[in-house]
C-alpha cells in the first residue's frame, strides 16, 4: 500500500556537508554576503518518502550570531526562496533582544504516510522517552496522491492505539482537497482517530478554509495560506482558520513572524520546514519569543533524517526539545562527504542564492 514511501537501499545517500567558497558567488551576492564567515551545502536523506521528497538539502551560512539554515524547497521560485534567505541572514547576522517565554518547547511526533505498522512503531519509539501519563500530539500526513481515504484512517487508528485515548491527533492534508472532499474525508478521519485536535490546510484558497470551517466541528488550521500568502493576515480577516501554522524560513524570519502573530491574534504553532537540526533549533527559538503557545510544535522531525549537520541532532526527549544553539559538526566534515559527490549540486545552490539575493 505504501511501500512507494519507504526509502530503499538503493537510494540513501551518505549525509553530506561541505565547504562553499564565497568567491563562487556573484558579486551581488558576495556583498549580501559579507558579514557571513562561512557557507556550507548539506544534504540528508530521509528515512521515508515525505511530500516526494527523499532528501533534504541547502545551505548553511555562519554569521556574528551563530548559524542559520537557508534550504527553501524546489518549487520556490527567486522570489519566494529570497524569504528563506532573509530569514538566514536575520539569524546569522543580528543578535535578537527579545524576551524569552519559555526554556523548553513541546513536541509533537511526525507519522508520514506510511503503513500503518510502521506509523505505530514511529509513535512507540517517540513515547519511549516520555513519563507515563504525559498527553502527546502526533501530526499525520493524509491526502497524498494515490493514498486512499481508507489507508489514511487506518494509519489515524494504528496512531490512536499507540498514544491511548488521551493522546492529540492533528493531520495535514497540504491543501489537496476541495471543499466537497474535505467535508466527506474530515467525518471518516474524524472518527477513525477518535477525535482530531485540527485539520491543517484542508483547501488550498482561504475562502475555501473559512467554508470548511462552517461546515466541520474540527478546527482549522492556516498553514500555506500564511507562508506562502502575499497578505498572510487576510486567513485572520476572513475567519478562515482557528489556529495559525508558522515556518520561520518561509515567512522570512523571526521580527516578521512575531508582527503577524501579533496582528492576527490567533494560537500559533510553529513547525519545521523539513529542516535540519541548524533550522529547528531556529524555530525553537522563534517558539520561545511567543508570549503564548498553547499547542506542541512541530520541530521533531530531525528523527526523519538519516544522519544531520550536527554531531547530536534534535530528537525530542520526553516530549521536550530545550531552547539552545546549535553549529555543524564542521572538524568532521570531510568524513561527512560521500565519495563521488556530484559538485553540480553546489553549482546549482550557487546560482539559487544568486538568484535570490536580487530580491532582497
Amino acid at each position: 500500500m505504501c511501500s512507494e514511501y519507504l526509502i530503499s537501499e538503493e537510494q540513501v545517500v551518505a549525509s553530506v556537508v561541505l565547504p562553499v567558497e564565497k568567491e563562487s558567488f556573484s558579486p551581488l551576492a558576495q556583498r549580501v554576503l559579507e558579514p557571513i564567515s562561512r557557507v556550507a551545502y548539506f544534504r540528508l536523506p530521509l528515512k521515508n518518502r515525505f511530500r516526494r521528497v527523499t532528501e533534504r538539502e541547502g545551505l548553511l551560512l555562519e554569521g556574528p550570531a551563530g548559524w542559520a539554515e537557508v534550504s527553501p524547497f524546489w518549487d520556490y521560485d527567486a522570489r519566494e526562496s529570497a524569504h528563506w534567505l532573509q530569514a538566514g541572514l536575520e539569524l546569522a547576522c543580528e543578535k535578537l533582544a527579545l524576551p524569552v517565554y519559555r526554556q523548553q518547547i513541546p513536541i509533537n511526533v511526525t507519522i508520514p504516510v506510511v503503513a500503518p505498522e510502521r506509523a505505530l512503531e514511529i509513535v512507540e519509539e517517540f513515547l519511549v522517552s516520555v513519563p507515563a501519563g504525559q498527553v502527546v500530539t502526533a501530526k499525520v500526513k493524509v491526502a497524498d496522491p494515490g493514498v486512499t481515504l481508507a489507508a489514511d484512517c487506518a494509519r489515524l487508528e494504528a496512531v490512536r492505539a499507540g498514544l491511548g485515548a488521551c493522546g492529540r491527533i492533528r493531520v495535514d492534508a497540504n491543501a489537496a482537497w476541495t471543499v466537497e472532499e474535505a467535508v466527506s474525508a474530515l467525518r471518516e478521519l474524524d472518527k477513525a482517530a477518535g477525535g482530531l485536535e485540527y485539520v491543517e490546510q484542508p483547501c488550498a484558497a482561504v475562502e475555501d478554509l473559512a467554508l470548511v470551517r462552517r461546515l466541520v466541528e474540527v478546527p482549522v488550521a492556516a498553514d500555506e495560506s500564511v507562508r506562502r500568502a502575499e497578505d498572510p493576515l487576510r486567513v485572520a480577516r476572513l475567519d478562515a482558520a482557528d489556529v495559525l501554522v508558522v515556518k520561520l524560513q518561509p515567512m522570512a524570519g523571526i521580527h516578521r513572524i512575531l508582527q503577524v502573530t501579533e496582528q492576527a491574534q490567533l494560537p500559533v504553532v510553529v513547525s519545521s520546514a523539513l529542516d535540519s537540526s541548524v533550522g529547528i533549533a531556529a524555530g525553537l527559538r522563534l517558539a520561545a519569543h511567543l508570549p503564548q503557545l498553547d499547542y506542541a510544535c512541530g520541530l521533531g522531525t530531525a528523527r526523519m533524517f538519516i544522519g544531520d549537520v550536527v554531531a547530536s541532532p534534535l530528537i525530542p526527549e520526553g516530549g521536550f526539545l530545550p531552547v539552545t544553539s546549535v553549529e555543524p559538526d564542521w572538524p568532521q566534515v570531510s568524513a561527512l562527504t560521500s565519495s563521488g559527490f556530484d559538485r553540480e549540486r553546489i553549482t546549482a545552490w550557487v546560482q539559487r542564492l544568486n538568484s535570490m539575493v536580487e530580491y532582497l
